[in-house]
């Protein structure tokens, strides 16, 4: 009697192996649309702080000046060109004064030597404040504004605003009013 020996090969078939691989695709390509938005989120999220702290800053200034940064109509009605001016009065003013007391430092975290939140962009007197999403802040007071006081605001992560919020360019605005 003859006995028939069976080699067993031990290993996976390539449809098993394209399947697995299937897989691992699907979950890689869901992972990485998870980390787009929490990445978005967490930009929005900092945005929001740093708006918190330059209208701290802003109102320290006021306390000290008796006024508001900028000229009455400061910024227009879409609040453009004004970062730098926010960045003269908040921070580089009272850096440069510090020897003789006539200014005062009114948000420290402006420094740009030791710029942790990653906002300053430029260097000295010519550096601008930027978002996230490496766009200048916005900043308007006056008769376009649409608080009594001031409006500050990002243009978010399409980099468009119209600046009044209710334009579908500022749907991704981040702002105080």
């Amino acid at each position: 009697m003859k006995h028939q020996t069976r080699i067993h090969h031990h290993g996976f078939t390539l449809v098993e192996v394209l399947i697995v691989m299937t897989i691992i695709l699907i979950l890689a390509a869901m992972s990485m649309g998870g980390l787009s938005f929490v990445k978005n989120r967490q930009a929005y999220n900092k945005t929001e702080i740093q708006i918190s702290l330059l209208e701290r800053g802003i109102e320290e200034y006021k306390l000290d000046m008796g006024d508001y940064p900028g000229d009455e109509n400061a910024g227009g009605s879409e609040g453009t060109g004004e970062s730098n001016m926010l960045f003269l009065a908040l921070y580089y003013d009272g850096f440069q004064a510090a020897d003789d007391g006539s200014a005062s430092i009114y948000l420290s975290e402006l420094d740009p030597v030791n710029d942790t939140q990653r906002w300053i962009s430029g260097s000295g007197q010519n550096a601008t404040i930027i978002d996230p999403w490496k766009g200048e802040y916005r900043y308007r007071r006056g008769s376009g504004a649409m608080n009594p006081d001031y409006d500050l605001w990002s243009m978010g992560k399409d980099g468009e605003t119209a600046g009044d919020g209710t334009d579908p360019k500022d749907k991704d605005d981040v702002r105080n009013f």
